[in-house]
């Protein structure tokens, strides 16, 4: 499998996977929440925080198979690596409030590496890209 496609599919699944589960912060706010990792899970009025993360991952996800769709691939990695930052910035919120350690590292951290990850890649293919064919006077 070339670095090409390894990409895309990871930019693929990143997408749907983020808008999956920004429908379920729509659908089930509380039930989700408690799968995140951190100690308590809002409740009451507090519970909208959750539909707002909802919409926001939603907005991710389409954000990143908009650009894979039209074919902007560096600026597709230039959108992961920001995006990765998102699931580094969950996992250092849960550890900073004594949340679940395995969740954080091992849901968030991995998350962050691998999308970082895609958007080394994506950016990578520009400057690895086939150079233009030069045309000879006949």
């Amino acid at each position: 499998m070339t670095t090409s496609r390894i990409a895309t599919a990871l930019s693929l699944l990143g997408g749907l996977f983020i808008i999956y589960v920004g429908i379920n912060y729509l659908i089930a706010p509380e039930a989700t929440a408690a799968g995140f990792g951190l100690p308590v899970v809002p409740a009451g009025d507090a519970v909208a925080f959750l539909n707002i993360k909802g919409v926001r991952d939603i907005v991710s996800g389409l954000v990143i198979l908009g650009l894979l769709a039209t074919k902007q691939r560096f600026a597709l990695g230039v959108a992961m690596l920001a995006t990765s930052l998102t699931p580094f910035g969950d996992m250092t919120t849960i550890l900073s409030w004594h949340g679940s350690t395995a969740t954080a590292l091992g849901v968030h951290g991995f998350t962050a590496i691998l999308v970082a990850l895609a958007g080394v890649l994506l950016i990578r293919e520009r400057r690895v890209s086939t150079p233009e064919p030069t045309l000879v006077a006949a």
